[in-house]
This record gives C-alpha cells, structure tokens and sequence, in this order.
C-alpha cells in the first residue's frame, strides 16, 4: 500500500505538491471515485487512480548498476571530513542513485545501486547470498569453522566495530557456505557467502576469535557477480540479470501481500 500523493509522483510528472493539488482540487479519482484525501492509502499493483481523465500507469522501469569500489572510498553522499566518497568515481548519471547497503571504508567489491527505492529496499532486506573474500591474519581455527556452520551470538560483539558504533550485541546466523582456500599461521584466505549485511559484520565475527581482517572483497550478490569488472569501473546488469531480479521483486511482493 502507498499514499495516493506519493504513488501519483511516483509514477507520473507530478510532484508531491502537485499531486497534493490536484487531489485536493478534486480532479483525483481512484476506483471511479473523486478522492480528496492525499494520505489515502492505494494499492500500487491494482489501483485504477486517473488525473482529469488520463490514467496513472505504475512505472516498473528501474535501472541497476553494479560498482567496483575500491578500497578508501566511502559509501556516502557527502564526508565531513572531506574523504573520497563513491560517487566522486561513479559518472554524474548516476548521482542520484541509491546503495544497496554499504561496504565500509576498507572494503572493496560489489556494490549495487540503483535509481528505484523500492528495488534497493527489498534487496538490503532480503536474505539474498552475498559472496566474499576474506583474508585474515592467523590460521582459520576450529572454532571459527564451527561458529560459520552452527552461527554465534555475542553480547559484546564490539571488537571489529567501528569506534562510533553505537551497536554492541549481534547474531549471526550460519553462514550460507565456506571454504578456506589457505590455512596458515600468518595469513589465511577463505571465500564465505552470507545472507546478511550487518555493521561490519565479517569483522566483527572473525575479531571474536582474535583475528584481524586484513582484506575483505565482496565478489557478489544474489547471484550478480562482480567477475572482471575494473576498480572504480561500473557496468549495467545484463539481460539475464535483469530478468532474475525482477522475477525476485516480484516474488516478494507476492510473498508480501499473503502476510498482509
């Protein structure tokens, strides 16, 4: 369910403002009822709402780019304290587009963004697989091998944070799979896939067992790969990707409406 204003500037020319306008002046009707209320809530997938007889068709198109970030950027539109930020590499069309969650400053890889709300807000709350490389200092034990198959809940999950995180406990769930491609006692390298993206989760989780991340690179995301793509180099989904994701928003949505 949405506002009517919104849905209207969602999906047509109008502004907020303008729609609020041409609501309240009566030339709103939804369902073949003049509707005057801007806060009246429309179904977006099935909702018959027309502006002085023209109607509003739900504008489905979204675009999705994956990005290469490298390491010393931050996701963010703007820093304070003046540090490379993404979009200082990414072209000036893609300004407005939003992150599909974030890779903190020392992390490189994947990153989705995209120019629709909707799509970045069901892909950072789905349990999609994201893939990583991870390199650790110290051997990869067998406590960590287990906590990975079996998940772990800490009270105090503060080593690994960030200095201003404000959170303390976290759970992490079983990771999705694993495999550690090195075991040694100065640097060990594995590639896991989660299905989350917590506060720096992967750190946090490793740090538990006093091993420091050294590089983590995330190589994918519900399936879109990172694959040969240069640093700092961004790219279109292909066709195929683009068919998997709509065919995902639109499971969900499903999904949502039966809980409903």
């Amino acid at each position: 369910m949405m506002r009517l204003n919104k849905y209207i500037s969602h999906h047509s020319t109008y502004s907020r403002r303008e729609a609020d306008k041409a609501i309240q002046d009566g030339f709103v009707k939804v369902d073949g009822e003049v509707e005057r209320n801007p806060a009246t809530q429309v179904d977006e997938g099935h909702a018959n709402v027309f502006i002085g007889g023209t109607k509003v068709v739900p504008n489905e198109m979204f675009t999705v780019i994956v990005y290469n970030k490298p390491r010393g950027e931050l996701v963010s539109k703007k820093d304070p304290r003046n540090r490379r930020i993404v979009y200082d590499s990414l072209h000036k069309e893609f300004k407005h587009f939003i992150p599909v969650g974030r890779l903190d400053y020392a992390t490189e890889g994947l990153l989705l963004l995209t120019d629709s709300p909707k799509v970045a807000s069901t892909l950072m709350t789905s349990q999609l697989e994201r893939v990583y490389k991870v390199k650790i200092k110290g051997s990869v034990t067998d406590a960590m091998l287990e906590s990975m198959k079996s998940g772990l809940e800490l009270d105090d999950a503060t080593a690994g944070a960030h200095k201003l995180s404000k959170i303390r406990s976290m759970n992490f769930a079983p990771f999705f799979a694993y495999q550690v491609i090195k075991n040694s006692t100065d640097y060990s390298t594995l590639k896991i896939a989660i299905g989350e993206g917590k506060n720096r989760e992967i750190r946090r989780f490793f740090a538990h067992f006093g091993a420091e991340v050294a590089d983590l690179r995330r190589l994918a995301y519900g399936g879109i790969e990172l694959n040969n793509l240069p640093s700092a180099k961004s790219r279109y989904l292909s066709r195929a990707e683009y068919a998997n994701l709509r065919e995902f928003i639109k499971h969900q949505e499903q999904k949502k409406k039966e809980r409903a």
